[in-house]
């Protein structure tokens, strides 16, 4: 009710299983899928993880829902190619607004709460291990960007921490994600946390 009520926003399907969402992502065209990660007959992970790695489904976002304190599969959900996360009790406002930046190519992860996250996650047995080999294909300033991408900040604000323009900020941005084979931003904060480039006492 409240997507459907917002100017420029519309529901066109709903599914009550990771099943049933993966086969109506293929079936109907959409910008942005908003997935419980506890769903019957298929998980929200794994749903994610194939709507994501299907090239068809190229340019759709997944966006998770999580009830966060309790939760500690939202990492692999990022990593299955979540473009970010929410917490179920989100105000309808911030709703909206999370629905518009994942379907304009944002990463929505708020820092203080990713990096809490993040550093619970990577406590973890079996966390992969840093991607040394492919960080070492950056440029000094490509680092620097992932490290402010990690943190939360978006192009204009990363464009201003160094000192350059928004396009110049974009462009690193999208260097570092093809060096990284990373498909959206929400992955390169997932790689400045595993690589240690950035720790959560950072923020």
């Amino acid at each position: 009710m409240l997507v459907s009520a917002t100017p420029g926003m519309a529901v066109v399907g709903e599914a009550g299983t990771g099943r049933d969402a993966v086969a109506l992502a293929l079936s109907t065209p959409a910008d942005v899928v908003v997935m419980d990660i506890r769903m019957p007959d298929l998980d929200g992970i794994e749903a994610t993880r194939r709507i994501a790695g299907d090239e068809r489904l190229a340019g759709l976002r997944v966006l998770v829902l999580t009830t966060y304190d309790t939760d500690d599969h939202v990492l692999a959900a990022l990593r299955a190619g979540a473009s970010g996360f929410l917490v179920k009790d989100t105000r309808p406002a911030d709703l909206l607004a999370a629905i518009r930046t994942v379907a304009g190519g944002e990463a929505l992860l708020s820092p203080g709460p990713t990096a809490r996250l993040i550093a619970r996650a990577l406590r973890v047995p079996d966390a992969p291990a840093p991607p040394t080999a492919a960080l070492a294909r950056l440029t000094d300033r490509e680092r620097q960007v992932l490290v402010l991408v990690g943190r939360g900040q978006n192009n204009a604000e990363i464009a201003a921490s160094l000192r350059m323009s928004p396009l110049t900020a974009k462009t690193h941005v999208s260097h570092v994600m093809g060096k990284l084979g990373a498909r959206d931003r929400a992955q390169l904060v997932i790689a400045a946390y595993e690589s240690g480039l950035i720790t959560p006492t950072d923020h």
